[in-house]
């Protein structure tokens, strides 16, 4: 299929993930990390507690576990669904099912993942859970100027071949990937050829992948440089990126770039030397700029590093 036989096939306003009917969560996430710990015996305390500033709270990866005890086989029953809660309500209630039927199908489901906390709730604080392809945070916003409390990832296989096919079918979070390549379709010659880069935009090497980069650094094409029209495709990119997440980390995520400059600080990148099928969808693209880096690699599979400071 040619770029435009794919462009012409796919509506990337219905391209989302199908989503189910909103849930009324009766706490929020904040307070049941601190019901959840009031829970823990001291079995419990010793394996999964740590002091706030233990480093081991700001780290981020593909797939790595925070602590050994997986959450299905450390917690009782009742601490597992405070835990699930806990965990789905930093999504948008619609989004939360589509994130486990993800962690379903990337590790056996939500119970082989792990989570640490950080410091103690009534203080500062930060729940953590980790595992294949997601890093997710809850903090209560005690780490200042940093969306979600710290660098967090994403990511999915979907099938049983790592290497998925170029149109990505089922994958939960192509359609960001749809949206990213309606902004280079938009673009006329000279701007594809300042978009597109040879050198991959970031290597994946933990907590390194989310660096910000000075200015001089930052590859592709700056925002500032497109149109009006165009601009505003960037903006839908920003909105389906942060689409899965609860209103209030959305929030404060624009609240801190917009104090940085907003989309029109960004630079946009698309790497061409990991085209699955070589079809010109790029499936490996970027925004970065002076307080972000959203890096989405779609190849083998997605992979994405999501960092926004102030």
């Amino acid at each position: 299929m040619t770029r435009r036989d794919f462009l012409a096939v796919s509506s990337v306003a219905a391209s989302a993930p199908a989503l189910a009917a909103p849930a009324t969560k009766k706490s929020t996430s904040e307070t049941l990390v601190a019901t959840l710990f009031k829970s823990l015996t001291p079995e419990q305390k010793s394996a999964v507690t740590f002091a706030f500033d233990n480093p081991l709270r700001s780290k981020v990866d593909a797939n790595w576990h925070i602590v050994p005890q997986k959450i299905g086989e450390f917690f009782n029953p009742d601490q597992q669904a405070m835990i699930r809660e806990i965990f789905t309500g930093l999504y948008k209630p619609d989004f939360a099912s589509t994130v486990l039927g993800q962690l379903k199908q990337d590790a056996g489901g939500f119970e082989n993942y792990n989570i640490a906390l950080f410091g103690e709730p009534g203080g500062k604080f930060e729940f953590v859970l980790s595992g294949r392809h997601c890093t997710m945070r809850c903090d209560g916003d005690s780490v200042e100027g940093a969306a979600f409390g710290g660098p967090i990832f994403y990511g999915h296989q979907a099938g049983p071949n790592g290497l998925e096919d170029p149109a990505h079918p089922n994958n939960v979070y192509w359609y960001q990937a749809k949206r990213a390549n309606a902004v280079f379709e938009a673009l006329d010659g000279k701007q594809r050829e300042v978009a597109l880069v040879v050198k991959a935009p970031r290597a994946e090497s933990q907590n390194k992948t989310v660096q910000i980069k000075p200015q001089a650094e930052r590859q592709g094409l700056p925002v500032s440089d497109m149109s009006k029209d165009q601009r505003k495709l960037v903006e839908k990119v920003l909105a389906d990126l942060l689409l899965p997440y609860r209103q209030r980390d959305v929030d404060e995520a624009m609240k801190l770039l917009k104090a940085r400059g907003g989309a029109e600080s960004l630079h946009m990148s698309f790497y061409k030397g990991l085209d699955i099928g070589n079809d010109g969808v790029w499936d490996v693209w970027q925004l970065e700029g002076p307080n972000m880096v959203w890096y989405f690699r779609g190849h083998p599979h997605v992979h994405t590093w999501v960092n926004i400071q102030a």
